[in-house]
């Protein structure tokens, strides 16, 4: 934390309603993730509708987010996160006043344009405040406020939906992002320099989106978002197949915590020793995850998958939102945050019909499987691809070689 000591008095104090603000977004989108699903099947809702309403919240993420990076660019990263925490305040009361399924499926994309909004404003804002030379860390303790969120939220909704019902549980998670709303208001927000480059000719969407600076990584994203998604959706049905005496809840909560404890480490590390050795490690524990998955039988088992699941969450994440800043310029960085995270957007949202359908054919043991080459397909393409050759690529991803695509800018 001593990274912080050396900055400027404003932008450490926007740094820290910052992360503030970001930790009472993602507490009210966490207080309605085990909430929700109960919710929806009171008013009526079969299984299969439960899954069509939460599943539609991907629908606003993935067709918002490049709309949301180039008004990033253009109009300054505050007006995003003021969407991302205008909408997180006003959907709830949807949820409350729209009890019919179809309704209930609209308020819910719509619910999904909050997170896509906050996400690529608050990368590229903490990208934009934090210098080259300590990004890594920077970035790293900023992104600590998704798992304190979604350790926090759920807990809250869960609690108060039990002891007083729906209403307040809805006004809880429109207060967070209301209270969240306020701060945001005394945040600083920088000019977004224009650095003329030969970089800057890929401004456009599709360039950006075939150049290989930005296509390896999205890719990365999106085959590890089939199974992070996989894993999430499918964890709990697969440990009550398996009779083992386990809680699904603490998998999340184990997980939860192994995330939090290694960013505190990786984004130092990877300051001083690159991004790639940490995107690799990244990849490797969700394989792991899901290999410890395909073969679990036991408690133990489920407890070293949450731990590596967590692991693997905490690096890569974080880690590749720092490599697209270091591969960014200023005036392109909110398109290529929300280009590249779209990725991981799309994998979560396909894993639920694509992988479930494998599961239907095959077990979820075997899902899990499917899940683990997926992974390890995702970890061969970084380490062959993500940088300029196969041996470049190779040094990068290993720790032993600089990022050929990196742009020295602020």
């Amino acid at each position: 934390m001593k990274a912080f000591l050396d900055f400027d008095i404003y932008v450490r104090q926007s740094l820290l309603i910052l992360f503030l603000a970001g930790l009472l977004f993602w507490s009210s989108i966490a207080s309605l993730l085990p909430t929700l699903p109960l919710y929806i099947a009171n008013v009526g809702a079969s299984k299969q509708q439960i899954g069509l309403v939460m599943g539609s919240f991907a629908i606003g993420l993935l067709l918002f987010r490049p709309m949301l990076g180039k008004l990033a660019d253009g109009g300054g990263r505050k007006i995003p996160l003021f969407i991302g925490v205008i909408v997180a305040a006003i959907a709830p009361f949807g949820y409350l006043f729209f009890q019919s399924i179809p309704m209930l499926g609209f308020v819910r994309a719509v619910h999904g344009v909050a997170v896509a909004a906050f996400t690529t404003g608050y990368s590229a804002l903490v990208a934009d405040l934090a210098p080259p030379a300590k990004r890594g860390e920077i970035v790293s303790y900023m992104t600590l406020a998704t798992p304190i969120g979604l350790a926090i939220g759920p807990a809250l909704g869960g609690y108060l939906q039990a002891a007083a019902g729906d209403a307040p549980l809805f006004l809880l998670a429109a207060e967070l992002a209301f209270i969240a709303l306020l701060g945001i208001g005394f945040i600083i927000n920088p000019p977004i320099e224009q650095h003329p480059s030969a970089n800057s000719q890929q401004s456009n969407f599709w360039q950006i989106v075939i150049s290989p600076r930005v296509r390896i990584p999205s890719l990365v994203m999106l085959l590890v978002g089939l199974s992070l998604g996989t894993v999430h959706t499918f964890i709990a049905l697969f440990i009550q197949e398996t009779g083992v005496n386990f809680n699904a809840g603490l998998f999340f909560t184990i997980a939860a915590l192994s995330s939090f404890i290694v960013r505190i480490f990786s984004g130092r590390g990877s300051d001083r020793f690159g991004r790639g050795l940490f995107i690799t490690f990244g990849i490797i524990g969700y394989t792991l995850a899901t290999l410890l998955l395909w073969q679990g039988n036991s408690q133990i088992t489920f407890i070293f998958a949450a731990i590596a699941e967590g692991a693997g969450g905490g690096t890569l994440i974080s880690m590749v939102v720092t490599l697209m800043t270091d591969r960014s310029l200023p005036q392109e960085r909110g398109r290529i945050f929300a280009i590249c995270i779209a990725g991981l957007d799309l994998g979560i949202a396909i894993a639920a019909p694509v992988l479930g359908y494998v599961a239907e054919q095959v077990g979820y043991r075997q899902m899990f499987a499917y899940c683990t080459a997926l992974s390890f397909l995702a970890l061969l393409v970084f380490l062959t691809q993500s940088n300029k050759n196969l041996s470049d690529s190779l040094r990068f991803a290993s720790g032993r070689g600089k990022d050929h695509y990196y742009l020295n800018k602020s």
